[in-house]
């Protein structure tokens, strides 16, 4: 590959990139409603869990992150957990019980009626995703989802979905955390709204 060949490639995926993001503005009213449900959540003493595998399960852990410490405001830590991160408990899980429980049972033991869940999965056909989202609905929560153009089964499972429009599974997980920073704006802003 030539030094032309690879500034042609950078600029096609740059290019690429930019395209998917300008198109998640289509999503702007379900961001919306997805912010307006998490503030709603946690203004009323319940819990955000968030989860999805490789890259989904990163943004998962990446915005709870930004919710317990800090994204731009000084304000106390939110209760937002990613349901990927105790190692023990998803392998013990996915040994004991399966794969496709790795979340699902997690959510059985932990999510309260009122709280949001938020699902995260390029194809929006993963099992162990699927099969917690329904979970949750049978616990009462509000339930969230992050997928790519297709959607998957995720769409008709959950209240509110968002979409980025690619099959390109980079440039989704580039439009959900995108998206997820976009979401802990609006929560921060909505909290403060709230308590002034």
């Amino acid at each position: 590959m030539t030094k032309r060949d690879k500034m042609d490639e950078i600029i096609r995926e740059l290019r690429e990139s930019a395209r998917v993001k300008l198109e998640i503005l289509k999503e702007a009213e379900n961001i919306q409603r997805a912010a307006d449900k998490m503030t709603q959540a946690l203004a009323t003493h319940h819990r955000i869990y968030l989860f999805g595998n490789g890259g989904s399960a990163a943004d998962a852990q990446h915005i709870a992150g930004e919710l317990i410490g800090r994204f731009r405001k000084e304000r106390p830590a939110l209760p937002v957990i990613s349901l990927t991160t105790n190692t023990s408990a998803l392998t013990a899980i996915a040994n004991d019980f399966g794969f496709e429980e790795t979340f699902a049972r997690q959510v059985e033991a932990l999510v309260e009626e009122g709280d949001v869940v938020v699902a995260i999965s390029t194809s929006g056909s993963s099992l162990n995703v699927l099969k917690a989202v329904e979970v949750a609905k049978e616990k009462g929560a509000v339930t969230i989802g992050l997928t790519g153009a297709s959607g998957g089964r995720l769409v008709s499972l959950v209240d509110i979905c968002i979409k980025v429009q690619s099959d390109n599974t980079w440039h989704i997980q580039e439009g959900h955390i995108t998206i997820g920073h976009i979401l802990c704006g609006l929560i921060e802003d909505g909290l403060a709204k709230r308590d002034s």
